[in-house]
This record gives structure tokens, sequence and C-alpha cells, in this order.
């Protein structure tokens, strides 16, 4: 009997009313389908039972033995073994009253590590066992609070407690390590890699200008310039002292007479006359009351250079070229003439390079004795090293004894002058504060104020 329309609607109805709640595997599903009309409702209740299945048959393969078969190779699935083994029986494992037969089972059931609720050894990481005293000297450096004896806190900023690292130097501890007396090790550079490795330049070993001056660093001064000298002391100190000053002041001539000459070479620069070359000069002619002076205004007119012809320019290279011929014959007659003394030239050349090398020797020997007396008035870098002042009173103002002495002189500027005689420090000059914006000058308008 074929099924009515009322009977189908029963049916259905008894099917949506049956839901499953839970999968085979324990999973939730909804098989229920009251409608299909959107997509949604097609992606939702469906039946995803052989999915799971599948899915927890994947998970207990990787449970027992710790990967899928699908992952394993035919050499580890299948073993052919054609030799047998006659020490299995002793490799066998024993019985052991310390497992358990359980868990014997699980271990070899599963590749998953069993879950203990007490800790054993196995289960426990193995953890960097750290000693009591290097535990305390960890704390003492990061200056964290430690027990005591009694368990009382100890004070970190108590000496030897934490105010400072308590520990053998580097010093003490590669102490014995070095001699000095052993020859330096060279580092060898492999093949292919010279070019590759920065050279170590050797510092040149230079004799510094202090090893070799000899000046005291304080100066016994003159026997002129005591408060009572003698009358030739004295008289020889001030004509030390007269010579200074002169060549001071010959200097002094020499650079006003210099400045003099340019000052005067920049008027003429700067007054050309018309027509005169730079620097030349024409005396004006006086003119008589009688005699007009003729003023030639006329300007004279230049003739043109005419033009070469062609035979006129042949020619002239023609006599360029005989000159040049001339000239390479008479070079190449002197040079055969100076093949046969070529002995006399390699001896005259061999006296002369003898000559050069006693004057630079001698050079140096005067430049050495002179810097064993100190640097003074030579000029190292910007500055010149200043000289000694003679320091000298004319006969009218000696004091004939101490009690009208005047002082003389400063001593800083003379420790600071022999420093700098002696290489000790370089020459410098008092550098003053200087006005960076110039001054400018306002006047009041005090005529303005009336009170």
């Amino acid at each position: 009997m074929a099924p009515t329309k009322t009977s189908k609607v029963s049916s259905t109805s008894k099917s949506s009313i049956q839901k499953h709640s839970a999968s085979g595997v324990g999973a939730p599903s909804q098989l229920a389908q009251s409608s299909r009309k959107g997509k949604k409702a097609w992606r939702k209740n469906i039946d995803i039972q052989p999915v799971e299945q599948g899915l927890e048959s994947l998970r207990s393969e990787e449970r027992v033995i710790g990967s899928t078969l699908q992952k394993q190779t035919d050499n580890q699935l299948f073993v052919v073994d054609t030799k047998g083994d006659d020490k299995v029986r002793k490799s066998l494992p024993r019985y052991s009253k310390a497992e358990l037969t359980s868990t014997k089972i699980l271990s070899q059931r599963s590749a998953i590590p069993a879950v203990f609720s007490r800790p054993t050894k196995d289960s426990i990481p193995s953890r960097s066992k750290v000693s009591r005293a290097d535990k305390e000297r960890l704390l003492r450096i990061a200056k964290r609070p430690r027990k005591g004896p009694f368990s009382a806190v100890m004070d970190h900023t108590e000496f030897g407690a934490g105010s400072a690292v308590i520990d053998v130097s580097a010093a003490v501890k590669h102490s014995g390590s070095y001699d000095p007396w052993a020859a330096e090790e060279v580092e060898e550079v492999a093949d292919g890699l010279e070019h590759t490795t920065k050279p170590k330049i050797k510092r040149p070993e230079l004799s510094h200008p202090r090893d070799v001056i000899e000046i005291p660093a304080v100066l016994e001064p003159h026997q002129g310039s005591s408060y009572n000298p003698p009358a030739a002391a004295h008289n020889e100190l001030i004509m030390e002292a007269c010579k200074v000053e002169r060549r001071r002041q010959d200097e002094a001539d020499r650079l006003a007479e210099v400045r003099r000459k340019v000052a005067d070479a920049r008027a003429i620069a700067t007054n050309v006359t018309e027509g005169l070359p730079v620097g030349m000069t024409l005396d004006e002619i006086p003119a008589d009351d009688g005699e007009p002076v003729a003023q030639h205004d006329a300007v004279v007119p230049k003739k043109p250079s005419a033009r070469k012809t062609k035979q006129q320019r042949a020619k002239a290279v023609r006599l360029r070229e005989e000159k040049q011929a001339l000239a390479e014959k008479a070079a190449r007659k002197k040079m055969l003439a100076t093949i046969t003394m070529a002995k006399s030239f390699r001896s005259t050349a061999e006296k002369v390079s003898q000559q050069q090398n006693q004057a630079r020797l001698a050079r140096q020997l005067a430049l050495k004795m002179k810097l064993r007396k100190g640097l003074a008035g030579q000029r190292l870098g910007k500055y010149k090293v200043p000289e000694n002042e003679i320091e000298v009173q004319i006969g009218e103002d000696l004091s004939e004894n101490l009690r009208t002495l005047k002082p003389e002189g400063n001593l800083f500027r003379d420790r600071f002058r022999s420093m700098q005689q002696r290489a000790l420090i370089e020459p410098r000059v008092p550098v003053l504060p200087t006005r960076r914006a110039k001054l400018k000058e306002f006047e009041k308008h005090a005529w303005k104020r009336f009170e």
C-alpha cells in the first residue's frame, strides 16, 4: 500500500525527533536536519562520524607506535629474519618486583610516557648543581638578601659581605704564565689569506728630543745678576742683554722695512698709468711759459700683419726641421764624447756622494749638539720656544744690601719656560678672551630729559 501524505509527514516528524546527542567516538553531532533551504543549513547538520572515526584511529596509532603507519617505511614495518640471534635470550627482560605488570603493559602499548602522581628520578629533569659557596658569591654580586646563622639576613653593605666581590684577581690567576724574555709568537697566516688580513704596522723606534736634552731643570743664575755683583761680571751681563736687545731691534727694523715695501707696492699697483707697464712711473715735463706744449692726441694706426704665403710657410717648416736635426746631432756628438769619460764621471759622482754624506752627518751632529742645549729659540709647530730673559739691573738700580733688594722676574714663568725648552710641554702663547661682536657706542639723549 502506498503511503499517504499524512503518513509521510508523520514519519518525517518521528525521524526529526530522534536526535543523536553524541557520536561513537564521544564528539557531539547533530544529525537531524529540519530544512535545506540555504547553504548554511547544508553545512551545519552533517553526519561526520566516519571522519571522526578515521581521525581517532590515527590518534590511537600515534599513541601506540609514536607515529602513523602511513608515515612508517617498509623497513620499519616488516623485518625478515633469516638468521637467528643467540643472545636474544640473555637480552630478554626479566621479572622485576619494582616494576608492576600494568606498567609493563602500558609501556609496551603506548609510546607516550605515563603520568605519575609522585615524582621519580626519571620524571624530574636533571639540574646543574650549584655549590653553596658559588650561590653565596652570586648573591653577593647581585646584592640580594642572603641568610646567615640562625636564619638572619646578612647586610650586604658590610665589608666583605657584598660591598665588593671578594675573589682572586686576574693578575693572581695568570701569575707565572708570562715570560718577559720569551720570543714573540708570530701569527701564521693561512695560504690565500695574505691579502685579507690587515698587516700590523710596527711602530718606528725614534728617540724623543727630551732624551737628548742635557740642560738642568733650574739653571744657575749669572754672577752679574747678584744684588752686589763684581764689576766685570755685571758688565758682561749688560753686554749680553745689549746684544739680545740689538738683535730684536734689527729684526723689528727688518719687518718694518718689509711692511713699508709691501705698502708701497700696493700703492703703485693702485695708481697705474695708461700705456705704461705696472710699477713704472713717468716724470712730468715742466711746461715753459713761452712755448706751448704740443699735445699728441692722434692715435698711431697699427699696421695689420700680412698673411704668409704657402712658400713662406713651407720655408719656415724646413728651417725648423734643420735646426732640430742640428741640435740632435750636437747632442749625439756630446754623448759619444762623454762615453770615454765614464770612469772619471763615476769617480766624481762617488766623491760628491761621500761629500754629501759627510755634510749630512756633520749637520746631524751639529743639530744633536744644539739640541743638547735645549729648544730655546727653535720653532716647533705653530709657535717658537721662548728664550730666557736676561734679568739685569743698571748700576743706578743696584741695591748693596738685602733690605733694599727688589724682586726681579717670575719663578712660575721661569719654570714654565724651562719645561718648554726641555720638550716636556709644547710651546704656547697666552690666549686672551676676545669680543665676538664689535662694541657699538650710542650717544644718550641727555639734553632731551628735562628735570
